[in-house]
């Protein structure tokens, strides 16, 4: 399938690239410290901040994954927005400035301030590095199909080789840039990918008199009548299964947010506790605009583009967005949405990168192996050499999530974080009672309950064939091991998370009050976070 000219496409493509390289090499030369290669200084604003926040959150489940669902299931693909929308008000009213106030870089600074630290570090690095994982599946699947699509590129080979520049691209931006680098090219590309949304929304409506009746029952007739399209459960009402899925679903969206490690070291970033709620409201309210968008596009790729047509372009269902620009401005507007998405994948891969190797560092070497016996430089030279590692992992890990709606694969992230991470951090914050046993409970036992259900479910085998894209839409073909009936985890491996970390808790009688008594002062005041900031 040709759409456009590869060559104007990729002239596009490489002017956003070098743009973007020319800022992480701009501020590269201020990482001098610990604090400005992991937190960017601690020198932007709320409003900086939280533009950063969303341009980290917009990924390519956004842009590319929920405008594809909405063309392609309607009613339904808004779900995920009003998931990913709705869980942001768990990030502010329960964890953006108490953990600003508590920690230092990471999640595991938190957790780990009245446990025992070797044990409780570990286990919330494996969990960040788990989490990251998941979620770099989805953005280097998104790549994958949209430089496919912007390149003409059909052949599995050929996308495997996209995915491979991809990760080396953002292996460079994190070497080079750190949190600073990767902060303002994730400030630039949000502006822009809400700008591009914007204008495209505009030109959708115009089309159709800008009357939202006539765009929806324009997508209804593309679609052969499939009134569906505007009602809910046409995708997951089938059956008892599939609305449980929903469920599960919708849980895992809600409760994710907080407990996804990008996300959550974003906080860092910013001086006060103050202005990390200030961050959280400005993101709300782009994040809030651009899913509006997002419905707008959604159904405007289904009715100037087509179901069938989407589903058989390179990148199926991710396609949606390039392809509606497509048919609006032609050529050159595909180049430049095709390029704002893939600049919105390298920052969010690169502040997913960035947070998994900072884990690794700070908390499994520098405070685990090292016992907090290294210096600064030599914390943030293994960090580099750790997002090296993690880069070749995205690597094959994107090769075989190839295909897959990235809205979807995001929503396993999602799962596992809200499974692993957001019981132990709820639990450390406002609950006296909580010790180690139930930290290291609750962390593995999410964990392992949430990936464990992800590798048995139909999401990695056992799916039939679809008749429209004449492969299955599991991760792995022609093999079948699954035994859990749920796509999503969440409705299972949540409870799981926060029942086990109550029962190990209960069962032991570890408890340091002088240390609660500190950590509850410290997270409701601040008293003693710049210290900690000094540190």
């Amino acid at each position: 399938m040709d759409i456009g000219n590869p060559a104007v496409n990729i002239t596009i493509f490489a002017v956003f690239v070098v743009a973007t390289l020319f800022i992480v090499l701009r501020v590269a030369s201020r990482n001098q410290t610990a604090a400005d290669y992991y937190a960017g200084g601690r020198s932007f604003t709320g409003q900086q901040n939280g533009i950063a926040i969303s341009g980290d959150y917009l990924s390519a489940a956004s842009f590319l994954g929920i405008a594809g669902a909405v063309a392609v299931y309607g009613y339904d693909g808004f779900l995920y927005s009003i998931g990913f929308l709705v869980a942001w008000l768990v990030a502010l009213l329960l964890v953006a400035e108490l953990l600003r106030n508590t920690g230092r870089f990471t999640m595991a600074d938190v957790v780990s301030f009245r446990m025992r630290q070797r044990p409780v570090r570990t286990a919330a690095s494996t969990s960040t590095l788990a989490v990251s994982f998941f979620y770099l599946l989805a953005q280097m699947a998104g790549a994958g199909g949209l430089v496919a699509l912007l390149l003409g590129i059909d052949s599995g080979s050929g996308q495997r080789v996209v995915i491979a520049v991809v990760g080396a691209i953002m292996v460079f931006y994190v070497l080079v840039g750190g949190m600073k680098g990767t902060t303002w090219v994730q400030i630039v590309k949000a502006l822009l990918l809400i700008t591009g949304a914007g204008v495209m929304t505009v030109w959708v409506m115009a089309k159709h008199n800008f009357n939202l009746s006539s765009l929806l029952a324009a997508a209804v007739e593309r679609a052969g009548g499939a009134e569906g399209l505007l009602e809910p459960m046409n995708r997951y009402g089938a059956s008892a299964t599939t609305k449980l899925d929903f469920i599960s679903l919708a849980l895992a969206l809600v409760l994710g947010t907080a407990g996804l490690p990008h996300v959550l070291m974003r906080f860092y970033t910013v001086p006060t506790a103050k202005q990390a709620r200030h961050s959280v409201t400005w993101a709300i309210a782009l994040i809030g605009l651009f899913y509006l968008f997002s419905l707008i596009l959604g159904y405007g790729a289904g009715a100037l583009v087509g179901r069938d047509e989407i589903l058989n372009a390179p990148g199926g269902v991710n396609s949606a967005a390039p392809l509606l620009a497509y048919e609006l401005g032609g050529t050159i507007l595909l180049g430049i949405i095709a390029a704002v998405a893939f600049a919105t994948i390298l920052a969010v891969v690169a502040g997913l990168t960035i947070t998994a190797s900072a884990s690794f560092a700070h908390d499994i070497y520098a405070n685990v192996i090292k016992k907090g016996e290294m210096g600064a430089n030599d914390e943030v030279r293994v960090a580099r050499i750790t997002a090296v590692v993690i880069g070749a992992v995205a690597i094959v890990g994107g090769i075989f999530a190839n295909g897959q709606n990235v809205a979807f694969l995001v929503a396993l992230a999602f799962a596992v974080a809200a499974s692993a991470n957001l019981p132990v951090i709820l639990y450390s914050l406002f609950w006296k009672r909580f010790n180690t046993r139930g930290a290291l409970w609750s962390i593995y036992g999410g964990l392992a309950t949430a990936v464990t259900l992800i590798v048995f479910s139909p999401v990695v085998s056992g799916k039939p064939v679809d008749p429209a894209t004449g492969r299955s839409p599991s991760m792995l073909q022609d093999v079948d091991f699954h035994w859990f009936p749920l796509d999503n985890p969440g409705l299972v491996s949540i409870p799981a998370g926060f029942l086990l970390g109550w029962i190990g808790t209960r069962t032991s009688s570890e408890f340091n009050a002088a240390k609660y008594a500190e950590m509850e002062v410290r997270s409701l005041t601040g008293a003693g976070a710049e210290k900690a900031v000094q540190h």
